[in-house]
């Protein structure tokens, strides 16, 4: 809750922040230089002006991506943070350049601009290896190296800490490069080499190719044309500008093709909602039984499902069942399943000839080696008869003298596993009142924040208070039972819950589909 309050209120944050250091920036020029402080103030007026103004613009620049998702949207707000970092390291050198005594607190600034400067070029890479989908050797090398490069290029920064080896701060706090200086550039040439050239073969419209290479162009044409005579503070400005660039062209670029996606993923989710029966009471005219239902995807779409159909008018189909995977992949196979289970169900043969046909049917062509666990079970109204079958599923749990237990019926194979799997069918004679609930594992392995799981006797408890309850409110009383336990916790898989009530034989002139 703090971080998320934090990460709301992150501008805030940033100009509180910024101003305080401008503040303190006049205020410590004032008591170290004295008289001398219009002098010493005009001398870094422009590299204080950028510093400041950068850390305003970083902030602005992270406000706008902070709603974005994904890897690439994270390694972006991790630039944005560390050139932050970079205006400030730098601002804050300037209070000790020059100042007799202040020779550690100097070295420790430069000590940390020069690790900064390192993690940028690093997270840079990270960000466009993700956005722009480097392949082949080149990539799968830097991927390996960069991170060893990294730390050994770290390692010789570190080690002026214990001897001069690339730069000294001596006891005026003045800068001095050492004549190993050229050591801490390793990496940066190395990896901005290597990544130019990964970005100039990548398969992305030249203006993406154009504007992730002014990260790397755009300082090092600052440097050469100032001769490096404003330090970092410019450096980071030209760093800040190619974020902003990059910003309006790469990120915005795929932040529309996210959204594109969610668009269309939306539209899949209100397909396959359309899909599953919704209209409760399914049958009004019918009052043999009473059944209720629901799916809730942990994400967009899901591969869970239920069904219910009259098979004739004697016979209800009821179905559930989980398909493997999540997302678009399973959501796909699971309208396929749901459709050849109802197709073979709607003939009029057995529960196991249903998942026996289903079987052979899911395992030609399943290149995608996808399966589904299902359970089906056919009502006979007029008896009360339900003949069931069970490939894989979970087992169902049945309300009888108003008390739940779980029935431990015989699995078959999952459908689409294995061509010629075998399933057995079972009859249970449901009296009236009785009542079956059936579920997905999203039920039992629904996990909080501590990744335990609510657990099939959890879920037996929920069901102990909603003996008395019919269908729908027993379905609220389970979902209210593992959103306690849950909590803020993001849902882990799709969560699927159908309960059928059997309420004995009609007279035969009322029934009506």
């Amino acid at each position: 809750m703090v971080l998320r309050k934090l990460k709301n209120h992150s501008v805030l944050f940033g100009m509180i922040f910024t101003v305080a250091s401008l503040l303190a920036c006049f205020i410590f020029t004032w008591v170290i230089y004295e008289d001398e402080i219009f002098a010493r103030m005009k001398e870094y007026l422009f590299d204080c002006g950028v510093d400041v103004m950068g850390a305003f613009t970083c902030a602005a620049l992270y406000y706008g991506s902070m709603r974005q998702e994904g890897e690439g949207a994270k390694t972006f707000r991790a630039l944005i943070v560390l050139t932050s970092a970079g205006f400030v390291v730098n601002a804050l050198m300037y209070f000790t350049t020059g100042v007799p005594g202040q020779s550690g607190i100097k070295f420790l600034f430069v000590l940390l601009s020069k690790l900064i400067d390192l993690i940028l070029i690093y997270f840079f890479y990270l960000y466009v290896r993700v956005t722009l989908e480097f392949e082949g050797k080149l990539a799968r090398w830097a991927d390996k190296w960069f991170p060893i490069l990294l730390l050994l290029e770290s390692l010789v920064i570190l080690s002026n800490c214990f001897y001069p080896t690339t730069f000294r701060v001596d006891s005026n706090g003045i800068y001095h490069a050492m004549p190993a200086f050229a050591a801490e550039d390793i990496f940066l040439i190395v990896s901005s080499v290597i990544t130019t050239i990964l970005i100039v073969r990548s398969r992305i419209p030249t203006n993406q190719k154009v504007a992730a290479l002014t990260f790397i162009f755009f300082p090092l044409f600052n440097y050469i044309t100032t001769i490096g005579e404003f330090g970092n503070a410019s450096n980071y400005g030209m760093i800040l500008m190619s974020l902003i660039v990059m910003y309006c062209i790469i990120f915005n670029y795929y932040s529309s093709i996210l959204a594109s996606t969610q668009t269309e993923l939306n539209m899949a989710r209100d397909i396959q909602a359309s899909m599953l029966p919704s209209l409760f009471p399914p049958f009004p005219n019918r009052k043999e039984f009473n059944l209720y239902a629901s799916m809730d995807p942990a994400k967009e779409v899901g591969g869970d499902f239920y069904d219910f159909f009259m098979i004739d008018d004697d016979h209800l189909g009821v179905v559930i069942a989980d398909v493997s995977g999540k997302g678009v992949p399973a959501a796909l196979f699971m309208m396929i399943s749901k459709t050849i289970l109802q197709n073979f169900a709607t003939l009029g043969i057995g529960a196991e000839e249903v998942l026996t046909r289903a079987n052979e049917s899911l395992c030609t062509q399943n290149k995608m080696d996808m399966f589904v666990t299902a359970w089906i079970g056919i009502l006979e109204l007029s008896t009360g008869k339900l003949t069931c079958a069970n490939a894989g599923h979970e087992y169902p749990a049945l309300c009888r003298n108003g008390k739940y237990e779980l029935f431990r019926d015989r699995h078959g194979f999952v459908l689409g596993g294995m061509q010629g799997s075998k399933y057995r069918e079972y009859e249970i004679m449901l009296n009236k009142g009785d009542k079956i609930f059936v579920y997905t594992d999203g039920v039992p392995e629904a996990k909080n924040a501590n990744s335990e799981l609510f657990q099939t006797s959890r879920m037996m408890d929920a069901l102990s208070a909603a003996a008395k309850a019919d269908p729908e409110e027993t379905l609220k009383i389970v979902r209210n039972s593992v959103d306690a336990f849950v909590g803020n916790a993001e849902q882990f898989d799709d969560l699927t819950m159908l309960c059928l009530e059997y309420k004995g034989p009609d007279h035969p002139s009322s029934a009506e589909q």
